[in-house]
């Protein structure tokens, strides 16, 4: 099959020309192997199953037999014999070259399983489900680095893709490689939820060796679906299971720590700067997955169902959105966070740089909701400048960036500056 480029393709290469050995570490299914063998001269596939014994018993005994082969050499599913870690460590330290191996896994594996963390010879590289751009449905006419390089710039005239029935087979799809390999729609969608039962099923106890209920994990994932985008605790995440089963808190933690370790979910932090006390603030964590089909698929629903409740979809694309935002500012360092007060301003997201700029984000599927969305990234704006004046002692930096992501289909720049872009729009 063809290979499907993506984003990550030039941060690995350039990780391969600076570190020893890098780790792609990601969901299953998101494509960290395929990725890795466009890069590696040779391949040791630990999953063999014809081959896994043997590669075990030579772990157990001299490990450094199983890094021999040309070099990148890329070691699939490494965890499976954790002493490989420290293995490609030492190899690393010994001959003191870079780009010589190229680790794969999906999941977090446990820091005691190892003897050292690999900081300074073994580079985390996190990987993605596919964006919208990789996967071809965005006309990337909009470059996020390129408007973080000059935010003054127009976006007016670039269009979308994606009209919102195609945004909700999106959603429902998810970003899998695979799925867009399928043969027919009914088959594209069949992967989600394939990958949900599997998930359930057989990882989410497989992931540490602690047996865990297929029916409460579907379970826990569904109520996780249901508050996609919002700040819910763990505890109405609990409330809302308890309405079917018993179950305690320390339970729900277990389960949910899983799921982290399988990349499944991934919540949003909170952004707190100095602009009013810190108890004004919404401090929660934004609940969201990898990818917004895990949540498509814990819901037991598909395309149709999302025609009628626009409302629930909103909350999934901005799931979709954050996604994306990741996979576009992966290279520039970005880390997302969300702002939001108990006054009602908000912003969807807050897109820091490793650099410090910064752009405040709010997501709004409907044009209708576009005004709203602008007066509130002004309206925070203009706190952050009151501070920044008022306070010399913590000044806060002005956002560079001010951008309504939206579900249309044509971007434009508004009078003030603010960039309304539709996310099949975007690339990185």
């Amino acid at each position: 099959m063809k290979y499907l480029p993506r984003i990550v393709d030039t941060e690995l290469d350039m990780r391969l020309r600076a570190v020893g050995a890098t780790v792609i570490v990601g969901p299953k299914w998101c494509g960290k192997t395929t990725t890795a063998k466009q890069k590696a001269e040779s391949v040791l596939e630990m999953q063999d199953p014809d081959l896994q014994e043997g590669y075990l018993r030579m772990a157990a005994t001299k490990p450094s037999l199983l890094l021999e082969g040309k070099k990148p050499r890329l070691i699939d599913e490494w965890q499976i014999a954790p002493v490989l870690w420290d293995a490609v460590r030492v190899s690393v330290d010994r001959h003191d070259e870079k780009g010589l191996y190229l680790l794969t896994g999906s999941v977090v594996v446990d820091d005691s399983k190892t003897k050292h963390t690999g900081t300074g010879r073994i580079s985390r590289l996190e990987m993605s489900t596919m964006s919208l751009f990789e996967s071809g449905e965005s006309s990337g006419e909009v470059s996020l680095s390129g408007l973080f390089a000059d935010p003054n710039a127009s976006v007016d005239g670039a269009k979308g893709r994606l009209s919102v029935e195609e945004l909700i087979f999106s959603v429902c799809r998810g970003g899998w490689p695979s799925s867009l390999k399928a043969k027919g729609d009914d088959a594209k969608l069949f992967v989600a939820s394939d990958y949900f039962n599997n998930l359930v099923e057989v990882d989410v106890s497989k992931v540490d060796g602690v047996n865990r209920d297929a029916q409460l994990a579907a379970q826990l994932l569904k109520s996780y679906a249901r508050n996609t985008s919002t700040l819910a605790t763990q505890t109405s995440i609990r409330k809302d299971v308890l309405s079917l089963r018993e179950v305690s808190m320390p339970t729900i933690e277990s389960y949910l720590g899983a799921l982290r370790k399988l990349f499944v979910i991934s919540d949003v932090d909170a952004w707190c700067p100095a602009i009013r006390s810190a108890t004004d603030m919404r401090a929660s964590k934004k609940r969201g997955f990898t990818d917004p089909s895990v949540a498509v698929a814990a819901l037991g629903v598909g395309p149709d169902y999302f025609m009628k409740d626009f409302m629930t979809f909103g909350l999934l694309f901005e799931n979709l959105v954050l996604r994306d935002l990741r996979v576009y500012s992966q290279s520039l360092g970005g880390k997302l966070a969300y702002y939001r007060d108990r006054y009602g301003l908000e912003a969807d997201a807050v897109l820091h740089l490793r650099d410090g700029r910064y752009a405040l984000i709010e997501v709004k599927l409907g044009s209708n909701e576009i005004e709203a969305g602008a007066r509130h990234l002004l309206e925070i704006t203009k706190l952050i400048e009151a501070n920044s004046n008022g306070d010399r002692q913590c000044p806060l930096r002005r956002p560079d960036l001010l951008m309504v992501v939206t579900g249309g289909m044509e971007a434009y720049t508004r009078p003030d500056g603010i960039h309304v872009v539709p996310i099949s729009a975007m690339r990185q």
